[in-house]
């Protein structure tokens, strides 16, 4: 199927004024001539979202099983992600063993309207079991032979776990040598540990500032050694997780800090009572809570990611890079998250209030399945 748009045009060269031709699911033509899109009108045509932890979304649950993944992909498809992982959370061995198969099989393809789910997140269940933020109380120490079982139940292609904890620097190693993105969350590691880490294959942080240790000038934590050395990082800019100066910090220090969700079954819906998981949250003004209080997720979704970020001050060239290059690079992926000749025409298209006007999944026009 063919399409053409055309306005302002956010090119891996920056700013074009002109047309945006697709065909058979890929970008196949861009032209037009450079712009400042503040000297006009015409809308903005920006790369699709690419959200690495996505817990559910639109009532379903990944810990439901493969069956939930059409909902949850449906859903944040109509906020502009365009592709994603599905993340899990911390459960028993027969549990995970179950969701992942499920999820493999999920995996395999993708339905009309849905987003692209490109593999799993496993978050947890190898984390401190005293910074488990509003992870169930289940986590493990990780056994390689345990680790290679998962890996062969779904496509992983990016493992959160505690560093600190015994045996896991080797199972960092490990997944780094098959290519798994290793990141550090739900930790009570000090700076060296996180610096350590990193020297054998660690090489991102989960929902920096959040389940980690914090920052102190006489012992830097894991946010500082983040800061310090991070290339890569997640970030949720819902403005309930991180304070925006917090945010603006981390952008200064990290290059290629990156937008994530971490929405839960509870976006896209109306206040009430949800599941995380085995837990039980509470959707209310804005945010997803445990029953003592303590954040479990968000309902946050990339569009509103976006327009946050802006509202900071941030350009919009800065931020969509942020919501979709620079996570596609992290995987290693190097034909999403950009619009360019021959990518996969993964596109959302902002009015001049940044409010999504139109999304495109592999050269599929959402419109189609409204």
């Amino acid at each position: 199927m063919r399409h053409s748009l055309t306005g302002n045009i956010l090119t891996t060269d920056g700013w074009v004024s002109g047309r945006l031709e697709t065909d058979q699911g890929r970008i196949t033509q861009i032209i037009g001539n450079p712009v400042d899109p503040l000297h006009n009108d015409d809308p903005y045509i920006l790369p699709g979202f690419i959200d690495l932890h996505v817990h559910g979304g639109g009532g379903a649950d990944v810990m439901d099983g493969g069956e939930a993944v059409e909902t949850m992909t449906r859903l944040h498809a109509r906020y502009g992600t365009t592709s994603l992982l599905a993340t899990t959370m911390t459960a028993p061995h027969d549990e995970l063993v179950k969701i992942l198969t499920g999820l493999g099989q999920a995996a395999q393809a993708r339905a009309g309207g849905c987003a692209r789910m490109l593999g799993v997140h496993l978050d947890g269940p190898y984390i401190n079991p005293h910074k488990l933020g509003a992870q169930p109380d289940a986590t493990a120490l990780a056994i390689l032979d345990e680790v290679l079982q998962y890996l062969a139940l779904a496509p992983i292609r990016v493992v959160t776990l505690a560093p600190e904890m015994y045996g896991h620097v080797a199972i960092i190693q490990a997944l780094a040598a098959r290519n798994i993105r290793v990141q550090l969350g739900h930790t009570l590691g000090s700076y060296d540990d996180a610096v350590n880490a990193m020297k054998h294959g660690a090489c991102g942080f989960t929902h920096l500032f959040n389940a980690m240790s914090p920052l102190h000038h006489r012992d830097p934590g894991m946010v500082g050694a983040a800061l310090a050395h991070a290339a890569y990082a997640e970030i949720i800019p819902d403005l309930k997780h991180v304070h925006p100066g917090a945010i603006r910090a981390a952008m200064r220090a990290i290059p290629r800090l990156y937008v994530v969700t971490d929405s839960t079954a509870a976006a896209g819906m109306p206040d009430g009572e949800y599941h995380l998981g085995s837990q039980k949250v509470t959707k209310c003004l804005g945010g997803v809570r445990l029953a003592d209080g303590t954040l479990a997720g968000s309902t946050l979704t990339m569009d509103q990611a976006l327009r946050n970020l802006v509202s900071l001050g941030l350009p919009i060239a800065d931020v969509s890079n942020r919501l979709s290059r620079y996570a596609a690079d992290y995987l290693g992926i190097h034909d999403r998250g950009r619009i360019a000749r021959d990518a996969w025409a993964d596109l959302v298209v902002f009015d001049r209030e940044l409010q999504l006007t139109e999304t495109y999944i592999e050269g599929e026009s959402l419109v189609e399945y409204a």
